[in-house]
């Protein structure tokens, strides 16, 4: 298989990768992007598809697959080129300061750039210590929503106090028969606008709001069917409910990125904020993969980063072109 050749090998085709790709093109740099996902959206598509985010300026809200859709259809002037569903296992930088990537599927990638998107790269959902958990996945439990409609006229639990889990609340409260939050806490740290929204639908009767308690176990005859809660006074109740989803986040793993000699902080990439650059000359990381003081683990920051790196990768991948900007009919700016 003959190498691709490109100006910038992006890892992960993420929405932070993806937008990198249109700040990238109005520059007039060629992109490539890998993924271990069959689709391009990571953990938007393949987790939360239909989760509504409402921190896109000039959406008030947007779902999350129609979100990728609108990036795909915003880069599709720049032609970028993609390798999904492969896994990239090794990274090495030549001597004239270039880079080639190589996939588990033998796919070789010849960047002057390398740009890491990877998200959270490998995750995986964390468990709570619940009695029988594992047994009833896919019976019932689920820790993502895939699809809202197979919640329809049904009886949802859910449990945490993050984002997610304030999101999902306020979202299903609209589709499911009976919506139930369960947190260890009396307080989220989730945004407090959603948080607002949650005790406002409990003030209403719209869903059942259960604090400073946690599941202790799970029962049913082939599927979900009861949950024993406990309180604060260790006291119990068994509620009745056709599904649970537990939304404690994700476990990060950095996977083969791990030993590529990048500076590495509890598996997350440490990077200049003047660009997002990495202890290596010509790697970058943007998105929920680095790490900087003041770090925010929101879209809106990632394409923040992905506009700031695509300067500084300009500069390599052009070395003797001043960066200047003239008018033109493709969004209006292009590169020289």
């Amino acid at each position: 298989m003959e190498p691709i050749t490109t100006d910038i090998c992006i890892i992960g085709a993420g929405p932070v990768g993806l937008f990198a790709v249109f700040e990238a093109g109005l520059l007039k740099m060629r992109c490539h992007l890998i993924d271990v996902l069959p689709q391009v959206g990571g953990q938007l598509s393949e987790i939360y598809p239909q989760k509504p985010i409402y921190d896109i300026p000039g959406f008030p809200t947007v779902n999350a697959q129609q979100l990728v859709d609108g990036l795909m259809e915003q880069i599709e002037p720049f032609k970028p080129t993609f390798s999904l569903g492969e896994r990239v296992n090794e990274l090495e930088q030549l001597e004239d300061g270039s880079f080639v990537t190589t996939t588990n599927d033998n796919t070789v990638v010849h960047s002057k750039v390398v740009v890491i998107a990877g998200g959270l790269g490998c995750f995986e959902p964390r468990k709570p210590a619940i009695d029988r958990l594992e047994e009833f996945e896919g019976k019932g439990v689920a820790y993502m929503v895939k699809n809202p409609e197979a919640y329809r006229g049904r009886k949802v639990v859910l449990a945490g106090g993050g984002d997610s889990a304030l999101d999902w609340t306020i979202f299903l409260a609209d589709i499911a028969e009976e919506v139930t939050l369960v947190h260890r806490g009396d307080t989220f740290r989730g945004a407090p606008d959603s948080a607002e929204k949650v005790f406002k639908l409990a003030e209403e009767g719209r869903i059942n709001l259960v604090l400073q308690s946690h599941i202790k176990s799970i029962n049913g005859n082939g599927h979900l069917q009861e949950i024993e809660l406990v309180d604060h006074n260790n006291e119990t109740s068994i509620i009745n409910a056709d599904h649970l989803i537990p939304l404690f986040g994700l476990t990060p793993k950095l996977g083969p990125i791990a030993e590529w000699g990048l500076n590495v902080d509890k598996s997350a990439i440490m990077v200049d904020t003047f660009d997002y650059s990495t202890n290596v000359k010509g790697v970058y990381a943007i998105g929920d993969i680095n790490i900087y003081p003041g770090k925010l683990k929101l879209i809106l920051c990632g394409f923040h980063e992905a506009a700031l790196m695509a300067q500084s990768a300009f500069k390599q991948v052009y070395p003797n072109q001043k960066l200047s900007f003239k008018y033109t009919t493709v969004y209006g700016v292009s590169a020289f």
